[in-house]
């Protein structure tokens, strides 16, 4: 049931989160209000704990300094399902493969997931760690949208809103002369992702035949006849480049016979293409071809004397790309 993937989500996620707080910097001034210093705040991953840990051990004597305060720290501490932003499972989205270009992939619609971060700030100044929390909380009313490209080279991009939840503050001052000082801010943060599962490839997915059989009579154990619809997918536009004739004469938005340098190249109840117009072929009378314009989604539009005519054939056809195989050619048999 199972296979191997792994996209990336919560660690993109994580990453673009850090990013957001990995330039604040504060200020300490004179008594005349000049700024004396610039402190940028170092930024880390990892728990509290293990940083205040580290701020009362003893300092070696390689190392007299036991750890340089304000910083900032931040910890992934727990994911919830979110069934309030829940999807229909059968839902499918497509993306484009910019190494491949044309090559699509598919998959279902991501899982809604919330994702619990903690961000400490821990100061020995109340004034400095005021001034880096008055630098994040402005931006959080209370949710800052976060762009992240998922998927790796597939550059599926969502705004992931990180919402600010709580903020708490310890302040450990109490104490003997020998301890020091740690004030901490406590901001809790839910981050709204998405989680993706197996992208597979659908370029070889291409409906090539679909067929149905319809029975009619009075009971299904007895029927007068039998009935069974086939469609072909015919493409909608030229693959090869089989280009077989060209104008011989400009022609507007509204004119039905076109002339062009060589009529037995053209058969009846085919399309051709000028200039990314589909036509149907109707009617031949030597160089002057009766046409249907503006087929397939196409929209007429003018065309110049020696403009090149393509063909559309069952050549094309198998060479169909996915979202390119609505032109259906229905037979009964």
């Amino acid at each position: 049931m199972f296979e191997y993937f792994y996209n990336e989500v919560f660690r993109s996620v994580i990453i673009g989160f850090g990013s957001l707080f990995n330039g604040i910097e504060i200020k300490h001034k004179d008594s005349s209000d000049d700024s004396v210093s610039i402190v940028k705040v170092p930024l880390a991953y990892g728990p509290t704990q293990k940083f205040l840990a580290r701020l009362e051990q003893q300092p070696d004597l390689n190392k007299p300094v036991q750890m340089t305060l304000p910083r900032i720290s931040f910890e992934f501490i727990g994911v919830q399902y979110d069934a309030s932003r829940k999807t229909t499972q059968t839902q499918q989205f497509f993306v484009e493969d910019p190494a491949s270009g044309s090559k699509i992939k598919k998959g279902y619609l991501p899982v809604p997931y919330n994702m619990s971060i903690e961000l400490s700030i821990m100061s020995k100044l109340n004034d400095d760690a005021l001034q880096i929390l008055e630098q994040i909380i402005p931006f959080f009313q209370p949710v800052y949208h976060l762009p992240i490209n998922f998927l790796g080279n597939l550059k599926e991009k969502k705004d992931v809103a990180v919402q600010l939840d709580s903020i708490s503050m310890e302040d450990d001052y109490e104490g003997n002369y020998d301890t020091r000082r740690a004030l901490v801010y406590t901001l809790r943060f839910t981050a709204k992702t998405y989680v993706f599962g197996p992208i597979p490839d659908v370029t070889d997915q291409v409906i090539r035949r679909v067929q149905v059989g319809y029975i009619a009579g009075e009971s299904s154990r007895s029927y007068d006849r039998d009935l069974t619809y086939k469609v072909v997918p015919r493409a909608t536009k030229d693959y090869d480049q089989s280009q077989i004739s060209q104008l011989s004469e400009d022609i507007d938005l509204t004119e039905t016979i076109v002339t062009v340098s060589d009529g037995s190249k053209f058969t009846v109840n085919t399309h051709i293409d000028i200039d990314n117009e589909n036509m149907k072929v109707t009617k031949i009378s030597g160089n002057d071809i009766t046409v249907k314009r503006g087929q397939d989604n196409t929209k007429a539009a003018e065309h110049v004397l020696g403009a090149p005519i393509f063909s559309i054939t069952a050549a094309d056809a198998e060479l169909i790309e996915v979202g390119d195989d609505f032109g259906f050619d229905g037979n009964v048999i």
